[in-house]
């Protein structure tokens, strides 16, 4: 009997033609295939996050408008004195610890020259007649003031508070003022914050100032600060950190407790948190009020906690003023 071959390979199978025989576990794919599978998945992650971008900017989710403000709570780092007649409508800080401030009330009001130290007033130009003193800001060697229920605003010589010209602007009324040393930043009592041009007086654009879904009306006096401008928001004890790019608020001051640390005191007859003055080169941040006796340093800090839905509405926005006159 012939002995059996030994087999020492397997052996070659030769498939029947039109059959196709599926590839064997220990063969491994072709690196081009291998290449493909390790792309597509980081492709196809890519599309998703780029189409989720177009969206959420298309319909306003996931984007910086649904970031909340910064609250910032205050901490006084310095008294000063401060006329408690002056019934402050525009505060602005010159260099050398000198503040200038617009003062209200028919027959009251005037521009004056402070001293930061003292309080005491160093130049005084009264306005007479039957203006009503409102926001003020410096340009150059100039002072710009508005006046309240009157499209009529003055300018002044700083050195000596002389009055050499007098214009019209196309704001509904005049509120506040503040410059970043090239334009005019405005207010009328109403949501718009406007940017006007110095030379003629016209509107160069304006802005809605919204906090979230809320329009912030009766934005009082200005000053703007590093690329922003903040406004007091008259009737509240709040002062908004506005872009005024858009018109987004993007951080809330909380000064509540200037105003009852007053009346705590004894100082019932203070009006309003009015006057926001800021010292560019020292960094240095000052507030006051109407009829308040006290100016302060104040610095800020950010609030960690949360707010409770409804508790900035409540302490800072307020329902529009009627323009009809008094």
């Amino acid at each position: 009997m012939a002995a059996k071959k030994k087999i020492t390979r397997r052996p070659k199978i030769k498939p029947d033609n039109g059959m196709v025989y599926p590839m064997s576990h220990s063969r491994r794919p072709d690196s081009r295939y291998r290449r493909v599978a390790l792309v597509l998945p980081v492709f196809l992650l890519l599309f998703v996050v780029g189409f989720a971008s177009i969206y959420s900017n298309r319909w306003g989710i996931f984007t910086n408008g649904d970031v909340s403000p910064t609250v910032y709570s205050i901490e006084v780092v310095r008294e000063f004195p401060h006329d408690p007649q002056a019934f402050t409508q525009g505060l602005l800080y010159a260099e050398n610890d000198t503040l200038y401030e617009s003062t209200g009330i028919i027959g009251q009001s005037s521009v004056r020259k402070v001293a930061l130290q003292s309080g005491m007033v160093e130049a005084l130009q009264m306005m007479g007649g039957s203006y009503f003193g409102e926001g003020l800001t410096l340009l150059d060697e100039r002072l710009f003031q508005v006046t309240w229920l009157e499209k009529t605003g003055f300018i002044y010589d700083r050195n000596n508070l002389s009055k050499f010209e007098k214009f019209t602007h196309e704001m509904q009324d005049g509120w506040g003022l503040a410059t970043d040393g090239k334009i005019l930043f405005g207010s009328d009592g109403t949501s718009t914050l406007y940017q006007i041009d110095p030379h003629n007086f016209r509107v160069m654009g304006k802005q809605v100032v919204r906090y979230r879904t809320h329009e912030v009306h009766n934005l009082n006096e200005l000053e703007y600060i590093d690329g922003e401008v903040w406004a007091n928001i008259w009737q509240s004890d709040c002062i908004a950190r506005i872009s005024y790019k858009d018109g987004k608020v993007i951080g809330w001051i909380l000064l509540q407790n200037l105003r009852e640390g007053l009346i705590t005191a004894g100082y019932n007859g203070i009006d309003v948190l009015n006057g926001i003055a800021w010292d560019s080169k020292e960094k240095r941040l000052f507030v006051t009020g109407k009829w308040w006796p006290k100016l302060y340093e104040i610095r800020l800090h950010p609030v960690k906690r949360q707010f409770d839905d409804g508790v900035i509405e409540r302490m800072c926005l307020r329902m529009p003023f009627n323009f009809g006159k008094p």
